[in-house]
């Protein structure tokens, strides 16, 4: 009888051991957040059309005042970098607070072919002028995000970097966080004096570049006029270079710096 019963109880403990195994190393369930689809804004600032779309997170209707974060490069953002996910799994798993994302896409959105992104990103005062006037108040007058400059920031990679950087130093007013990835600085060799220069400027800033190629020169110079005024940064290098290898694994590092609880 108990040869019998055998085959039976070693069916049922194996199945016991699958079961803790896979519940033990499944991915914790993750709240899902809500990605607009692509929305148009005219701007007459720059005298053109753009495209953004907006992450609103789990249970957006019961909150109000939400910090937000802008992303240049905002389609490179969601297709490579699945930002949006990241948000709503650092969310679900209680180390970010909830936040609003605004993915602003850089290409015409009538001729994708065109990225505008060379002239937009490369110390373009216009383009600050078309966040403050135009972006940063119609998206708090469309959603629940905070109106305060503490809770606003910015972020963007290789010129996108450069771009982030620039709108620190002509628009602390408006962003007080800066996540600038693998910066290329070079378009606008004066950038480390803006923050050299002046007193600290009210931004908080997370910085990060590779070692393989990418733009460390840059990112390590211009961490060396931070470090110059004390400015409240946190610096990343990795051993990657110009690729979303580098950038995707740090996303939550930005993240959890600017919104962590």
């Amino acid at each position: 009888m108990l040869c019998s019963l055998f085959p039976i109880m070693k069916n049922y403990g194996i199945a016991i051991l699958l079961f803790v195994f896979t519940t033990s190393y499944a991915k914790p369930y993750t709240l899902q957040g809500t990605l607009s689809d692509n929305q148009i804004i005219s701007s007459e600032v720059l005298g053109y059309d753009l495209w953004y779309r907006v992450y609103t997170p789990p249970n957006y209707d019961e909150l109000s005042d939400l910090p937000v974060i802008y992303l240049t490069d905002g389609q490179w953002y969601i297709q490579s970098g699945r930002m949006h996910e990241e948000i709503d799994f650092l969310i679900s798993q209680g180390k970010i607070k909830p936040i609003v994302a605004v993915f602003v896409d850089n290409r015409d959105p009538y001729n994708l072919k065109d990225n505008r992104r060379n002239k937009q990103f490369l110390g373009y005062d216009n383009y600050v002028e078309f966040y403050r006037k135009e972006l940063v108040p119609h998206i708090e007058e469309a959603y629940k995000v905070s109106n305060h400059q503490i809770d606003r920031g910015v972020m963007g990679l290789s010129f996108g970097g450069l771009n982030a950087t620039y709108f620190g130093a002509k628009a602390s007013d408006v962003f007080h966080m800066l996540g600038i990835q693998s910066p290329a600085l070079h378009p606008v060799p004066d950038i480390y004096r803006y923050y050299e220069m002046r007193k600290p400027l009210p931004v908080k800033i997370f910085l990060s570049t590779g070692s393989k190629n990418d733009t460390e020169v840059h990112a390590r110079r211009l961490k060396e006029s931070l470090e110059l005024k004390k400015y409240e940064f946190k610096y990343i290098e990795v051993n990657e270079g110009h690729n979303w290898r580098n950038w995707k694994p740090l996303l939550d590092d930005a993240l959890i710096y600017f919104f962590g609880i």
